[in-house]
């Protein structure tokens, strides 16, 4: 299977610590770290998270223009949530501002702050963590860690590598509409017509290729071998760990400041 998709940027500065650690455990950092933080809905273990986070993120070598660049969903999302729950968050406390179904009041600021900040803290690391991942690396752990069905991995693995052709199909596209002339009007029934182009061509690549790995016997199951080793080590039980005390550490500021706020409650 080439590997045509999902490439690994070459010029992207590399993290010191991060790059050495299995992407399965990534990913079992990032749910041990996250989890946690969505079991309450207070300021206090968001920020307290965050902080954290950041302090490492810095000595794991992500700098400022690449924090902004890589996560600038997370950047924008944070702030449009936040403005939500500052206009329809729960109402108590004192009010400063009413217009039909918004209310700003000192419940809905607090909330605002804190669904702000808790973005912040569930986002950047998913996103940071997982900066350099070759798909064909999270299989291998995925496949051999995890001992996941091998279908299940090399179906997701193959969708995968399909991701990245979606953008070459649409400047593909693109660029064959405008030399046509009929790409220069109309933003939005252009977009639409281009969506549907390219559902119906991922369709018929995604047959296609469900053909293929099944007429080569992916879809079998026989036991099967792996091209590469994917393993464990110490790097990968210091993520696992960080992620842990990181979350205790962010509940338990938030036990000790009284703000802790179970989202159950």
């Amino acid at each position: 299977m080439s590997a045509a998709a999902l490439p690994v940027e070459q010029d992207a500065p590399r993290l010191r610590f991060v790059d050495r650690v299995n992407p399965v455990s990534r990913l079992a950092a990032a749910m041990l770290l996250t989890t946690p933080l969505l079991l309450t809905v207070d300021w206090v273990s968001a920020a307290t998270a965050l902080l954290i986070q950041l302090v490492l993120f810095a000595l794991a070598g992500v700098t400022l223009p690449t924090l902004l660049r890589r996560a600038w969903p997370v950047l924008i999302a944070a702030p449009i949530a936040g403005v939500s729950m500052l206009l329809y968050g729960q109402p108590s406390g004192e009010e400063y501002w009413s217009f039909w179904l918004a209310r700003i009041t000192d419940g809905s600021i607090e909330l605002a702050i804190a669904v702000t900040v808790r973005v912040l803290a569930i986002g950047l690391p998913a996103v940071l963590l997982f900066m350099h991942v070759d798909p064909t690396e999270l299989a291998d752990g995925l496949a051999q860690v995890w001992h996941l069905p091998s279908r299940f991995v090399l179906g997701a693995l193959a969708g995968a590598r399909l991701v990245g052709l979606f953008i070459e199909d649409w400047q593909a596209m693109s660029l064959s509409r405008r030399a046509r002339g009929i790409g220069d009007h109309g933003a939005l029934r252009r977009f639409a017509t281009m969506a549907f182009a390219l559902l119906v061509l991922a369709i018929r690549r995604g047959s296609k290729l469900a053909t293929a790995m099944e007429a080569r016997g992916f879809g079998s199951g026989a036991p099967r071998t792996w091209a590469r080793d994917s393993t464990v080590g110490w790097p990968d039980l210091v993520l696992i760990v960080l992620a842990v005390t990181i979350a205790a550490v962010s509940i338990a500021a938030a036990v000790w400041a009284g703000t802790f706020h179970a989202v159950w409650s």
